[in-house]
């Protein structure tokens, strides 16, 4: 019987409940309350238990690639009556009966102010550009689900007899057919499909099922509240209609009129955002007191909030506080009235795996069907099918909607929302497994700027975190000297970080082709680092500029990066160093991850990568429109890094802009060799062998690589060779420290591996080592300098390869050559399959 009244407890259909007015706070333990019996005490112990369950649950499932809204619908489960709620002791504590109605009023307005911010977010706009295929998948996509919708609902609803069989169908279909569209953002990015054709249809179509859902929803709404499809219901209709075209026709030129007022730059003032604010609850209210439910006001007014700086603010001001605590308590409330124990019996439970079977097959059938008409591969069809079986908010609404108006019963309710479970929890490990996106693993010779033709296009790619790094870049491939026998193709690649925020997804979903302004910060980073690019594009000639976004969590911003240059068969890859120059001169941390991210791009790279330490390189004067005059310095100690540092200085110097200055350091007489076997941790005698003739190979290449420059650039005044001989590293510091200091950047190899008497001591007290001893020494403070510093690594692994071989990283005939590069540098892995393609943004 307990276990009875447990389940019983928190009904409201047949309880009634008294409110004692002045409970609200308590007056202390001291006085002998209990803060329980208290509304405000007992509700901010109810938000901070579904918070931290909801955030432990998305710790724990983080692993499993899960959505968030997973862990938020199954935390309300585990503190409902289903597992948590069987303890009576723990129903009438925690979640009281009386406790209910606060709760679910709190959850409400959470819901209406996250269900504004989705409007806000959502760009008609994108609709009209979807094109037929997006369309056709949304449709093909919600109409067979809803069919199976239909015959689930006949087989249900012979055993609940409470409504009107035309309402109860229409629930059931709108629950199944339904795709989740800030649920699938989420997704898409977390398997690095965003970018891809497939992610972008999905997105499409996702957004235009969301739009169908909406309506569908409102008109569910108006027919439960009737038994009968009466008059009552035609107005409960035409009012709503009514509704948006006023919100379209006499809210949004208002809300736009607003906009104009405001200055360019400046923040929206307090007053708008709370007129605004006031704006959802008035339409809200309006929507509720018309007969249809009060998310549909607050969801219209934000679709008709114009995109911008307005739709910034509010996003930025809301997102956080709404999606992190009151949007957690309306999925605890859908827990709280979830009791699986409802479903009893082995029939029930066999319906419940049929229907989730069913409605998948059903979705994924009419997207596949689709697919396979406008001739998509048969494997990116079934993974579109699969994306689009995501579900979240808005089926949790239309299933609470559908229990408060007694449409739906307690089993009918538990099924539904376990069905929703399943089909968005199964969604990322099954895509991972069968989509796999088929790379093409081109294998490419010009991974490196030495082996680059000089009559051949030159590719680079170039990764920006901030429109800080964008001028320094621009001048430095401006240096580059693009030509009409070499032009520079340029990848630029902006790197965002996912987080769970959905203004972050925006810049890959919203692809604008007109001047409109941008949706949020970051989207108008993006916008300021294309202009800038694009700019120099058309300033420039002969460099094509090919702007990309990355959109993914730190960790993995690396296989991006790696990805795109193997995609795009760059030979270079430029990202910017993780400190910044300060005001006075300084050099600070702007974000440990950007540390991070160079680490694995320099251990992973298909190509050379530079990573740039950015203090300016405006040029010491413009002499004509086009000319600029920069002093380059190169600094050559020897090895593949070094010839590729002396590469890259050697095509700038043909630049007529630039002057370069190579600086060679020799080993002097007195210096100390570094005994060679100590320094291979190996003293066996073969090793050694191997060890000095590499050694002297190198210096042979060293040698050969100088002589062909020096005898190249012999005429040229704007060449300046000299050599320094130095015995050890302090000599080598004051050599560096002598250079003239009009010179702006320079360029020095990484020296990864290198054991030279130059350079000892230089790396015991280095900051940085991914710069190596001589980079790290130049980008040090106390190195008080007005230079920037491109420090080089270059790919190895294809060095002594004749022309005819044709090597992918993992080549067998590359083997020999991985083992005589005694440990400079690992020759990167393949990079992992099925990550994104990344397309352009129009």
């Amino acid at each position: 019987m307990s276990e009875q009244a447990g389940t019983i407890s928190n009904k409201s259909d047949q309880t009634i409940v008294c409110y004692s007015p002045t409970m609200i706070t308590t007056n202390g333990i001291w006085q002998g309350d209990n803060p329980l019996d208290y509304s405000l005490p007992l509700f901010i112990l109810q938000l901070t238990l579904v918070v931290t369950t909801t955030r432990l649950l998305v710790f724990v499932l983080k692993p499993l690639r899960q959505p968030r809204v997973i862990s938020e619908i199954l935390g309300g489960i585990i503190l409902g009556p289903s597992v948590l709620g069987r303890s009576t002791k723990f129903a009438d504590t925690i979640f009281p009966l009386r406790s209910v109605m606060v709760l679910e009023t709190m959850a409400n307005v959470g819901l209406l102010y996250f269900l504004f911010l989705v409007g806000v977010e959502m760009d008609i706009g994108v609709i009209k550009r979807t094109g037929k295929r997006a369309l056709a998948i949304a449709i093909a996509g919600m109409i067979l689900p809803f069919l199976i919708g239909v015959s689930f609902a006949f087989m249900l609803h012979q055993t609940t007899e409470l409504i009107a069989l035309g309402t109860f169908i229409l629930f059931l279909g709108v629950a199944l057919s339904v795709t989740a569209f800030p649920v699938l953002a989420r997704i898409l990015a977390e398997l690095k499909l965003l970018n891809t054709d497939i992610g972008r249809i999905a997105m499409s179509s996702a957004l235009i099922n969301d739009m169908c859902a909406w309506i569908l929803l409102a008109f569910a709404i108006a027919l439960a509240e009737n038994e009968s499809m009466s008059l009552a219901s035609i107005w409960v209709i035409l009012s709503s209609v009514v509704f948006v075209l006023f919100c379209v026709y006499i809210v949004r030129p208002i809300v736009s009129w607003m906009v104009r007022r405001t200055p360019e730059g400046e923040s929206i003032s307090e007053f708008y955002i709370c007129l605004i604010l006031t704006g959802v609850m008035i339409s809200g209210f309006i929507t509720d007191a018309i007969g249809t439910h009060s998310v549909f006001g607050a969801f219209v007014f934000g679709l008709v909030i114009p995109n911008g700086p307005l739709g910034v603010t509010l996003i930025e001001r809301l997102e956080d506080f709404v999606s992190g605590l009151l949007l957690p308590l309306f999925f605890a409330i859908s827990g709280l009235k979830t009791d699986i124990t409802a479903i009893h019996g082995f029939t029930t439970w066999a319906i419940l795996g049929v229907v989730i079977i069913l409605a998948c097959a059903g979705k994924i059938a009419g997207t596949l069907l689709v697919s396979l008409y406008y001739k998509i591969p048969f494997n990116e069809g079934l993974t579109l099918g699969l994306l689009m079986n995501t579900k979240g908010l808005v089926e949790m609404i239309v299933l609470n909607v559908g229990k408060d108006q007694k449409v739906l019963d307690d089993k009918s309710f538990a099924i539904m929302v376990i069905v929703a479970v399943v089909m968005t929890a199964i969604i990322s490990p099954i895509v991972t497994t069968i989509y796999r996106p088929a790379r093409k693993f081109t294998p490419y010779k010009r991974r490196t700027i030495q082996r680059t033709k000089p009559d051949g296009e030159f590719r680079v790619l170039v990764c920006i975190h901030t429109p800080r790094n964008v001028p320094t870049i621009i001048n430095l491939l401006d240096a580059s000297h693009p030509t009409k026998k070499s032009p520079i193709c340029t990848y630029v690649l902006h790197l965002v970080e996912l987080t769970g925020r959905a203004s972050a997804m925006l810049i890959v979903h919203n692809t604008r082709k007109s001047g409109r302004p941008a949706l949020n910060r970051t989207q108008a980073q993006s916008d300021h680092i294309i202009n800038a690019f694009e700019n120099f594009e058309q300033h420039s000639g002969f460099v094509s500029v090919n702007p990309l976004t990355a959109v993914s969590p730190y960790s993995t911003m690396h296989e991006d990066i790696c990805n795109v240059a193997e995609d795009k068969r760059v030979a270079l890859i430029i990202v910017p160093f993780h400190k910044q120059q300060t005001v006075d001169g300084g050099m600070e941390a702007t974000n440990p991850a950007f540390r991070t991210i160079n680490q694995n791009v320099l251990a992973n790279a298909p190509c050379s990568v530079g990573i740039l330490v950015d203090r300016g390189l405006s040029g010491s004067t413009r002499l004509a429109a086009n000319q600029i005059a920069h002093h380059v310095a190169v600094l050559f100690f020897g090895g593949p890094d070094d010839r590729e540092a002396l590469a890259y200085g050697w095509r700038m110097c043909e630049h007529s802009g630039v002057n370069l200055t190579v600086l060679r350091f020799i080993v002097g007489e007195n210096a100390v060799e570094p005994p060679v076997a100590e320094a291979r941790r190996n003293p066996s005698q073969r090793e050694m062998l191997t060890v000095a003739t590499e050694t002297d190979r190198e210096r042979q290449l060293d040698e050969d690589y100088i002589n062909a420059f020096r005898a190249r650039t012999m005429d040229d005044s704007s060449v300046v060779y000299d050599e320094k001989v130095v015995n050890h590293g302090e000599e080598t510091v004051a050599a560096i420290r002598s250079v003239d200091p009009m010179h702006d950047l320079f360029i020095v190899g990484r020296g990864q591996g290198l054991i030279s008497p130059v350079t000892a001591g230089l790396t015991d007290w280095s900051e940085c080592p991914e710069l190596g001893a001589i980079g790290d020494l130049l980008a040090s403070s106390d190195f008080a300098a007005t230079y920037s510093v491109l420090v080089v690594q270059q790919y190895v692994g294809i060095e002594g390869l004749g022309d005819g071989t044709a090597g992918t990283p993992d080549s067998p005939n590359r083997q020999h050559e991985q083992q005589i590069e005694f440990g400079n540098r690992r020759p990167p892995p393949q990079p992992p399959r099925g990550q994104a393609f990344f397309q352009p943004q129009p």
